[in-house]
């Protein structure tokens, strides 16, 4: 009797749920979801009825296109080489000091991308730390550091970790008995790697391979200082001049953008499908000499994505102090500033997307699946193509001028665009909470905000903090939404860095810069790397 009696409460609560129709939370998170595909829609209607010529908008986006996809496709074919053999070296053998390199090497994440291009910038000019370090061995410096190749090499040294993190994960979780079996076999450790684990880990690196492909698409900053010419050039600046070649600039990248997201969807379930614990121990795979070169290796990248940048801007730093010319005290408004929007964006957004989280947790349906998938095609569709779209709606629609230029629409951008950053969190936050712990609740509390208050917040809220940070982290490095949307006046620590690099203020930008690299860092370590380490040493005991 006990077989048949446990589906009747099952069916009752799903009849019970039919005729009770849609939920609150659910109505809410449908009302969140449509705001979030506002700035898509637009983009696309409003190029539609624009009605500019084919030919005419091909051949002024026709050679930017074509340099937005050559870039995307070399920076993110030499950041899956870097990143995965890196992850191969840490995890696999036995490398000196690799526990300091699995932390080391992922390190450049702390770096935003146009940070990094204006700290090489800086650098190689005369009295740069690279410039004069090339001077010292005998090596004429460049004279101009631009165009593609300059933006390849920066892109990669700051986005191979996007590659680097889930291709160690899914080394960890690669079955032992596999790669030993190969070696039992007379296969060498590059044979086994190229027969064996490759094939393991292939969605894995073709998952982070796409992300960073999508970083590069939208990449602004970086490829500007650089002077090399993508969509998102074409986009701001015709943004007031040429309206229709900015919106199909944009409908151009918001297109690719959502292609590239759900291929990386679809192998990032496959890669959750294929990971397979291991529980037999690993022999490391001993270098020998070949220790040395995969030292010097690590070294190198870990010089050109963390060293090089950093000494970079301290040096021009303490040459500003030095001088006089560089006053810390000037930096104080734009870090406020940064630092309260940033949080007034990481609020809102966890407040906005939870409903859609319970919904998704508690009560999965089509409804509450389309929801999410709006908050998370806010993350692909570039921060620029979503400035864009709210900077024009606010100016053209009856009753929203006021908006335009302000901080409420400025926040909006970062809600939209960061949204799903802060989603995983909060539906990790939600289970935190047992069911049997919400029933016991629900027969001692018959308010429902007071439970929310006393018993599932206290239990959800390290999981809604780390939400909230990785939409701060994400906040006080964005740029183009910013340079968009800020009100006139309004200066974060990005937009200062930007316009000192951009007119060539070295001194006074390298402060700016190690501030925001610090509080980059802190939030890095604390909500990426630290539990990805943690993770990592679990799977390994």
């Amino acid at each position: 009797m006990s077989v048949v009696a446990d589906p009747r409460p099952r069916r009752a609560r799903r009849d019970e749920q039919s005729r009770t129709g849609p939920t609150p939370t659910l109505i809410a998170g449908l009302v969140v979801a449509a705001v979030f595909a506002i700035p898509a829609v637009f983009v696309i209607v409003r190029t539609v009825g624009l009605g500019a010529s084919w030919s005419e908008t091909m051949a002024e986006i026709g050679s930017p296109a074509w340099r937005t996809l050559q870039l995307a496709a070399l920076v993110s074919s030499s950041a899956a080489v870097v990143g995965t053999s890196l992850a191969w070296i840490v995890e696999r053998t036995d490398l000196p000091f690799r526990r300091t390199w699995r932390a080391v090497l992922v390190l450049p994440l702390v770096l935003p991308s146009f940070v990094g291009a204006g700290a090489f910038i800086a650098g190689l000019a005369p009295g740069g730390i690279v410039h004069d370090g090339l001077d010292l061995v005998g090596l004429t410096p460049p004279r101009r550091f631009r165009g593609l190749g300059a933006s390849w090499l920066v892109l990669t040294a700051f986005t191979y970790p996007y590659v680097l993190m889930p291709v160690a994960a899914a080394l960890a979780s690669v079955r032992a008995n596999l790669e030993e079996g190969a070696r039992t076999l007379g296969s060498g450790p590059f044979e086994t790697f190229a027969r064996v684990t490759l094939p393991s880990i292939r969605s894995s690196v073709l998952a982070g391979t796409l992300l960073v492909f999508l970083y590069t698409l939208s990449e602004f900053g970086a490829v500007q200082l650089l002077g090399y010419d993508t969509l998102t050039r074409v986009v701001f600046t015709t943004r007031q001049a040429d309206r229709s070649t900015s919106f199909a600039a944009a409908a151009a990248l918001l297109v690719l953008a959502v292609i590239v997201v759900a291929a990386e969807r679809r192998l990032r379930g496959r890669a959750v499908a294929d990971d397979r614990a291991s529980t037999v121990h690993r022999r490391p795979v001993r270098l020998g000499w070949w220790s040395v070169p995969a030292t010097v290796a690590c070294a190198t990248v870990a010089a050109v994505g963390l060293v090089v940048p950093v000494a970079s801007l301290l040096t021009w730093t303490l040459r500003g102090l030095g001088r006089g010319a560089v006053d810390l005290v000037d930096l104080a408004g734009p870090a406020v500033s940064t630092s309260g929007v940033a949080v007034l964006a990481a609020v809102i957004t966890v407040v906005v997307v939870s409903p859609i989280a319970v919904e998704t947790t508690r009560r999965p349906s089509a409804a509450s699946s389309v929801a999410a998938s709006a908050v998370l095609g806010g993350f692909a569709v570039p921060g620029l193509v979503i400035a864009l779209a709210l900077a024009v709606i606010a100016l053209n629609a009856p009753g929203l001028g006021w908006l335009y230029q302000s901080t409420a629409l400025l926040v909006a951008g970062y809600v939209i665009h960061f949204g799903s950053q802060a989603l995983a969190s909060s539906e990790q936050a939600v289970r935190a909470v047992p069911p049997r712990i919400r029933e016991q609740a629900r027969l001692l509390e018959p308010s429902a905000l007071r439970r929310l208050r006393t018993v599932e917040i206290p239990l959800m809220r390290p999981g809604l903090l780390a939400g909230g940070g990785l939409v701060f982290l994400a906040t006080v490095k964005e740029l183009p939404a910013t340079l968009l949307l800020a009100p006139v006046g309004f200066t974060t620590l990005a937009t200062e860095i930007w316009s000192g690099f951009d007119e060539g203020f070295y001194a006074e930008t390298g402060a700016a810069s190690l501030v925001l690299i610090s509080v980059s860092a802190v939030l890095t370590w604390t909500l990426v790397l630290r539990p990805t380490v943690r993770a990592s040493e679990r799977d390994r005991n």
